[in-house]
């Protein structure tokens, strides 16, 4: 087992102990489903939920909640577009399980911005053409969001050539830090140039 998978098998365990009042427990060890109740913030707002433990993230939002923004592509964490962010950080929805995040404060793509009030980096997605068919573009742009709040708060990433220096927003940043959100249409340009502008740099 290598240490990745021993780090999240003891995470998931960490986080179903949590719930040791909640958890149908009289079921486990059976093929019924075993259930928690799980209290999220989702958009602003306070959602209570009982899932069954196995529930990920992304199936939480997008079944039981409705929010079908967020999209399902490969479910396996390798294309980004479930892209969600989680207490100020992006993850992979379909990764992670709904009973982990008790307590989260969780943004999708409904909670950034509306048709009528887009979020900045919406608008410059449509000004830039940084999508085609838009089925990646929520992941994208939930990605994008936190990539941006990521370098101005100065952490690092591989691409970064000094850690003492003040951080920037660059090309090659851009494209390093969204390397795991995956366009099959090929807007990437065009999606850098939205980021870049949107970071108040000439695109």
């Amino acid at each position: 087992m290598s240490r990745r998978e021993l780090v999240a098998g003891v995470t998931a365990a960490a986080a179903l102990t949590t719930f040791p009042r909640q958890a149908n427990a009289e079921n486990a060890g059976t093929d019924e489903a075993v259930t928690a109740k799980v209290s999220l913030t989702v958009n602003g707002q306070r959602r209570e939920l009982e899932l069954d433990t196995r529930t990920s993230l992304l199936d939480a939002a997008r079944e039981h909640l409705h929010l079908t923004g967020s999209k399902k592509g490969c479910d396996h964490g390798q294309c980004g577009a479930c892209t969600m962010i989680v207490d100020g950080r992006r993850i992979n929805a379909c990764l992670t399980l709904a009973v982990m995040h008790q307590g989260s404060e969780i943004t999708t793509i409904e909670g950034l911005g509306q048709p009528e009030n887009l979020h900045p980096m919406q608008a410059a997605f449509i000004k830039h053409d940084g999508y085609q068919c838009g089925y990646c573009t929520p992941g994208q742009i939930c990605s994008g969001v936190a990539v941006l709040a990521e370098i101005k708060a100065g952490i690092p990433s591989h691409v970064t050539a000094d850690l003492n220096a003040p951080m920037h927003v660059t090309e090659a940043e851009i494209r390093e830090r969204m390397s795991g959100n995956i366009c099959r249409c090929g807007a990437y340009s065009n999606i850098v140039e939205a980021m870049t502008e949107v970071a108040g740099r000439k695109a």
